[in-house]
């Protein structure tokens, strides 16, 4: 959604006089509260409460207001800490979600279901797709509330700076991560906005994944930090491995195509030139608007 003005997508009242003014047609339902396991941890009432708010109001919004279509992109924390690898489609709701994330997840999970009950109930064609792991430019690199692409390349430019030996990661470095460039979702969701109608959620992923520790080298090469990497094991791994499998979408004819480290390289680039203004509180701010 555009707008010359923008409104607090948990505040009801807003959202529905946003769409009786603008009334779009298509609507891309990409906001939320989000950020990485430091941030769900701290605040499980936001992740829980701000994003069940937001995607009720666009949901119930889009539908009063006819919209043909709607995209809701939801995340693969929703499926279950254990699933079997590659993630299906068919394992939400097959077993216990990771604890660190579960407010989260709970929430998009409802998103997921909310536009299963349109489109059953009032016909609406309002789909789901689940993204992997995203990063790119317009990334935040608070290390407080960031996902873990950015963390590493703030951590990696900061310690080259400071000419550190080392920089940390979290846990043991062992969990795997598939990463997807948020331009690849993007080109994702128009595809399947112009190709994909049904009540099935479809993944959204890069294809392959790397350990964090794997990870976190790819990203210190990029950036020119020669030092070592240290694991710091009192913190948590999270979910052990979350590589999706993105056959159905594939099927479709669609798959990713800007290569991780190029991706990386891209992001490292954004950084150098607008990183220091990503705080948590544009972050979180943008989190929950249009």
């Amino acid at each position: 959604m555009t707008s010359d003005r923008s409104i607090d997508l948990r505040d009801q009242a807003a959202v529905k006089n946003w769409f009786a003014e603008n009334r779009p047609d298509t609507v891309v339902l990409a906001a939320a509260r989000v950020g990485g396991i430091a941030a769900n941890s701290a605040s499980p009432a936001e992740f829980l409460y701000d994003n069940l708010m937001i995607e009720a109001n666009v949901i119930e919004a889009a539908y009063r207001n006819a919209a043909d279509k709607l995209l809701f992109l939801g995340s693969s924390c929703i499926y279950p800490k254990l699933a079997d690898q590659p993630i299906v489609e068919d394992a939400l709701l097959t077993g216990p979600l990771e604890p660190t994330n579960e407010w989260y997840a709970i929430a998009k999970i409802a998103g997921i279901k909310l536009c299963q009950s349109y489109r059953t109930q009032y016909g609406c064609d309002f789909i789901s797709a689940m993204p992997t792991n995203l990063y790119g430019s317009g990334d935040n690199f608070d290390l407080a509330t960031s996902h873990v692409i950015p963390a590493l390349i703030r951590k990696a430019h900061e310690a080259k700076l400071a000419g550190a030996a080392s920089f940390p990661i979290w846990g043991s470095g062992t969990p795997r991560r598939e990463s997807l460039h948020v331009d690849d979702l993007a080109d994702a969701c128009v595809f399947l906005l112009e190709h994909y109608s049904d009540e099935q959620w479809i993944n959204v992923g890069y294809g392959s994944d790397l350990t964090i520790l794997e990870l976190a080298q790819m990203v210190a090469d990029v950036v020119g930090f020669t030092g070592a990497i240290s694991l710091d094991t009192s913190k948590p791994d999270g979910t052990p491995r979350k590589l999706m499998d993105s056959g159905r979408i594939a099927r479709l004819g669609w798959k990713a195509k800007i290569d991780l480290r190029d991706g990386i390289s891209g992001t490292y680039r954004y950084f150098l030139e607008h990183g220091s203004t990503r705080n948590s509180q544009a972050a979180h701010g943008g989190a929950v608007k249009a």
